[in-house]
């Protein structure tokens, strides 16, 4: 069981590589436009700023004027609670404008991977996505018991 949870931990890993991976130029062009892998394959154009991707329906015509405002925000930041496939409570994790994390009130490190906010407790990795347009991809996963389930804000 353990080898079939690391095997989908990888596979998960492997789709989900991020844009600095490809090549610096169309990660500098994805940043420039404010459009991510998934919204290009919808129609956001690389070539165009983040504006005009924004007034055809992609991303936020808001553009944070120094870093405290990038920092207020961060799609990230709320009560969320980790829930089993059972309804039970595996986690309550609170995330700060500064992306601060506490996961049952003790902090953790966290660090941001392919759009998601990636933090450990234990055996427990939970992933929380930036993009709040994709749903279903705010998930944790005990790599011990070979569970998992999904994290919704409160």
């Amino acid at each position: 069981m353990h080898k079939t949870l690391m095997a989908a931990v990888a596979l998960t890993l492997l789709t989900q590589t991020p844009a600095h991976a490809i090549s610096a130029k169309y990660s500098q062009q994805l940043e420039h436009s404010g459009c991510t892998q998934a919204s290009e394959l919808q129609g956001c154009d690389i070539t165009k700023s983040k504006a005009e991707n924004a007034k055809a329906g992609f991303g936020s015509t808001t553009t944070p004027a120094s870093t405290d405002a990038k920092a207020a925000s961060t799609p990230y930041a709320g009560q969320w609670v980790a829930k089993s496939s059972e309804g039970a409570t595996v986690a309550t994790i609170r995330i700060d404008n500064k992306e601060q994390v506490w996961v049952n009130g003790k902090p953790v490190k966290a660090k941001r991977a392919d759009g998601a906010l990636l933090f450990k407790q234990g055996t427990i990795t939970f992933a929380i996505q930036g993009d709040r347009r994709l749903k279903g991809e705010d998930v944790w996963l005990d790599s011990d018991a070979g569970t998992k389930g999904p994290i919704n804000i409160e």
